[in-house]
């Protein structure tokens, strides 16, 4: 499990295409810090297991499932990309629960920028706008955020200087790919009303 709060901003430094999968070698020095093989870290919001380590650079096979629902994809040499080791038990939880699987993919829409914040639009796959409100929280590549609006196809979300300097949301330009995960409560409690409706009374 995650917070997403992202501890740094990591970079890929090799990609190999395995036909169905494919390999990343990714450069973080804090998150491989006791790094070892078998730990989870969120890349860009997506849990990958590590298969390798050495210095400050890990290995990370990703299957085509998750290039299909993610934006994991479109990444190459050079990419910078959000990490996160997993929350330590009796941690504070600074952001909100997430787990690391991606719903889907938005795009960036609109930057407006102003003195001190920016509002940001992101597009919103029908099938995930019921699960997003106002003030309601949402992950956008691995970074718990608030959203501002919550519109029929998008939402927005302010972002502070920190997020800006600190996450790929701070260069990520209209028509770049991002990944979503909606809050997971919403999605559970979706659940448990409709399997309260098929219940006799």
């Amino acid at each position: 499990m995650f917070t997403g709060i992202v501890e740094e901003l990591g970079e890929i430094t090799a990609v190999e295409n395995l036909g169905d999968a494919s390999r990343f070698r990714l450069r973080g020095p804090v998150v491989t810090d006791g790094a070892k093989h078998g730990d989870s870290i969120a890349v860009n919001g997506v849990c990958l297991t590590v298969v390798d380590h050495e210095g400050d650079e890990f290995t990370a096979d990703v299957m085509a499932e998750t290039l299909d629902r993610s934006s994991l994809g479109a990444l190459a040499v050079g990419s910078r990309v959000n990490l996160e080791r997993p929350m330590a038990v009796g941690a504070r939880l600074g952001g909100h629960i997430v787990q690391g699987h991606v719903d889907g993919t938005g795009e960036i829409l609109e930057r407006k920028p102003s003195e001190h914040w920016e509002i940001v639009k992101v597009s919103l796959p029908a099938d995930l706008t019921r699960y997003v409100v106002e003030k309601g929280s949402i992950t956008v590549d691995g970074i718990s955020l608030t959203v501002v609006e919550a519109g029929p196809d998008y939402f927005t979300v302010s972002l502070i200087p920190t997020t800006l300097a600190l996450t790929t949301l701070g260069h990520k330009q209209p028509g770049d790919p991002v990944n979503l995960e909606v809050d997971v409560v919403a999605k559970y409690v979706e659940r448990l009303l409709g399997s309260s409706q098929g219940v006799a009374r």
